[in-house]
């Protein structure tokens, strides 16, 4: 079972990029689970014809205890969709909900139940604190990729979860697998995302083109992949599905 950690700065771009990335591995043929770790729950949304998913946090608000088939819900494409939710706007850790969400996956052996060749976790990269750090685990990922743009905070968001990567690295917590490139046509782009590699440490592994299909696959709640399987940008996923495959198997 591959583990992989998606992060990135927020509004970047890491759930489309980690969903389409979650579907061209199921065209491979591969049994994939993704889990969204953001408070807003709407990770997988693309992957279940953008219909909200019952979060964990909000299953277990509800009493009753909390069943595997709730928890997991397979989607249309067949990527298994968990949402960790978050609490009450100002009441609460948002990071709670990972943590709870993991201990509810290993509390009903849901790895066991549904066997997945890879584990994406899809987490919110602007701190990397508290419940925000526990997918970089050992025991959770084995590897971890960034997701940027050329832009100013995109940067040194990437460059901040990478500090946190290589402190964790020592306690046999999850490596680098590199950065994604997910371009917002900045100038110079490619160049700036480069040079945080050379300063930080990794590589680039992927440049995901901009453009205007991924809004309009995510208007018909699906994802690129399912929508727009003969465009380029659906070839662009596939190229990051093969990268990201590799690197783990490098690792």
């Amino acid at each position: 079972m591959k583990r992989i950690a998606i992060y990135g700065k927020g509004g970047i771009g890491k759930s489309t990029t980690t969903s389409n990335l979650s579907a061209a591995l199921v065209e491979q043929g591969l049994t994939v689970m993704q889990i969204g770790c953001d408070p807003k729950a709407d990770s997988t949304r693309s992957l279940t014809e953008g219909k909200a998913i019952p979060t964990v946090l909000d299953l277990l608000r509800a009493g009753g205890g909390v069943r595997l088939e709730e928890l997991v819900r397979r989607g249309p494409s067949g990527v298994l969709c968990v949402e960790a939710g978050g609490p009450t706007p100002g009441l609460g850790c948002a990071g709670r909900g990972i943590i709870t969400a993991f201990e509810q996956l290993r509390r009903l052996r849901a790895y066991e139940a549904y066997r997945p060749d890879v584990v994406l976790y899809d987490v919110l990269g602007d701190v990397v604190c508290g419940g925000f750090a526990m997918p970089l685990r050992g025991e959770y990922s084995d590897q971890v990729f960034v997701v940027t743009s050329g832009e100013m905070m995109s940067l040194y968001a990437a460059g901040n979860i990478v500090q946190a990567v290589k402190r964790f690295r020592s306690r046999g917590y999850a490596r680098l697998g590199g950065y994604i490139l997910n371009c917002r046509n900045v100038e110079r782009e490619r160049e700036l995302v480069e040079r945080l590699a050379r300063e930080e440490g990794g590589a680039v592994i992927a440049e995901l083109p901009r453009s205007p299909l991924v809004q309009q696959a995510e208007a018909l709640g699906r994802t690129v992949v399912e929508a727009f399987p003969d465009s380029e940008m659906a070839d662009a996923y596939r190229a990051l599905a093969h990268s990201v495959m590799e690197r783990c198997q490098d690792g």
